[in-house]
């Protein structure tokens, strides 16, 4: 069994990004972002304008655990 968490601040770091910066380039309200890897449920049409704008699959805006 594995567990799935947000991974979009680690990514953002790792491409150098600013939250800010992700919001002018996704669309996407900063608030939101911020939130991201906080919140449990996240809204379809930002997960696809966030991985559009890093440029990655959306698998990528997550990690998956595995639960021992």
């Amino acid at each position: 069994m594995s567990n799935v968490k947000p991974n979009l601040m680690p990514l953002l770091k790792e491409l150098g990004l600013t939250q800010m910066q992700l919001s002018e380039k996704s669309g996407v309200p900063q608030g939101s972002i911020s939130r991201f890897d906080k919140n449990t449920r996240h809204e379809a049409n930002h997960l696809f304008a966030i991985s559009e704008a890093l440029g990655v699959p959306i698998e990528k805006l997550f990690i998956r655990e595995q639960e021992e």
